[in-house]
């Protein structure tokens, strides 16, 4: 089976971890990741910027290993990252910003890259939100 998987909310949410154990789980058992959507607060995960607490679990480092590792598409959408100051390099140049906290895996673009991965994919599976 093919999924798209979305996450909807910030990393030291309990749905980002669950998200990501649902991703490993699916890619150990056979089955494939169109991509991964990060959208709303979801956008944090991709964040260089954030720094967890020594005793907790470094869900945006576990997400970008994970995306890495496996060889994902993992989609930071753009205007959910714009509005929360997750800038990759190109915006930060193109809003005149100094700080860039979005770098690779992550590749923002738009809402168009979710419509496209649920056309892909056999399941769209969404993690968190409201």
């Amino acid at each position: 089976m093919k999924f798209a998987i979305a996450l909807f909310s910030a990393a030291h949410a309990p749905s980002s971890r669950r998200a990501l154990l649902f991703a490993q789980a699916a890619l150990a058992g056979g089955h494939e990741i169109v991509r991964l959507f990060f959208y709303q607060d979801g956008v944090y995960n991709a964040s260089d910027a954030l720094v967890t607490p020594q005793d907790e679990l470094d869900l945006p480092k576990q997400w970008r290993s994970f995306i890495t590792e496996q060889n994902l598409d993992g989609v930071v959408c753009i205007a959910a990252a714009l509005r929360r100051g997750a800038l990759n390099a190109e915006e930060a140049k193109r809003y005149q910003r100094d700080a860039v906290s979005v770098s690779a895996p992550w590749e923002l673009s738009g809402l168009g890259q979710l419509h496209d991965a649920v056309q892909d994919a056999d399941r769209l599976i969404c993690f968190g939100g409201a």
